[in-house]
């Protein structure tokens, strides 16, 4: 796989554009771009993002993963599975892991994560249900059991982290027609 890059001053503009070139998986040469840039730092740290995602090095965001997870699973799924998996990962995953580096996600993070998930509630004062808790779990678990199989992450810190919440809800008690 070939990739070029590159960092440009637009005078015009005043700001920064980064220059992708790479070879895809068949062959093929791409080229993306992004403009834009305060700053030729930001430029930069976006290229670095590219090349992390084309080369699947896990050095890049969980952000930037959950982009590489979504392009490999949403085919895979149903319509309904794959928006409840999106509405847990943007509202619950990424606004507490986006930013991290993959590789640097630790146990004791989650564990922080999931007291945060256990002490939540709403604005009614309710928390999330055990049965929630264990579904919100376990689409961060599969995020990383994903690239543990396919990308050569090391092991899974949610294993480790151990899980929350329950499998199943307490029973419903219906009334029959004779009570």
């Amino acid at each position: 796989m070939v990739i070029l890059m590159a960092v440009y001053k637009e005078e015009k503009t005043n700001t920064w554009r980064a220059v992708y070139r790479y070879t895809d998986w068949n062959g093929e040469r791409k080229q993306t771009q992004k403009r834009g840039f305060k700053t030729k730092r930001e430029a930069q740290a976006w290229e670095r993002e590219q090349l992390n995602k084309t080369s699947a090095d896990l050095d890049m965001t969980f952000k930037s993963f959950v982009d590489l997870y979504t392009a490999d699973m949403k085919t895979r799924l149903k319509e309904n599975t794959w928006a409840t998996k999106d509405h847990i990962i943007r509202t619950k995953l990424l606004p507490y892991f986006g930013k991290l580096k993959m590789c640097n996600i630790t146990a004791q993070q989650i564990i922080t994560w999931q007291n945060e998930m256990m002490n939540h509630k709403d604005e009614n004062g309710k928390p999330y249900s055990p049965v929630y808790l264990k579904t919100v779990h376990n689409q961060l678990s599969s995020i990383f059991n994903h690239a543990v199989r396919y990308y050569n992450l090391r092991e899974n810190p949610c294993k480790k982290a151990g899980s929350m919440g329950k499998k199943k809800n307490r029973e419903m008690l219906l009334w029959t027609k004779e009570e």
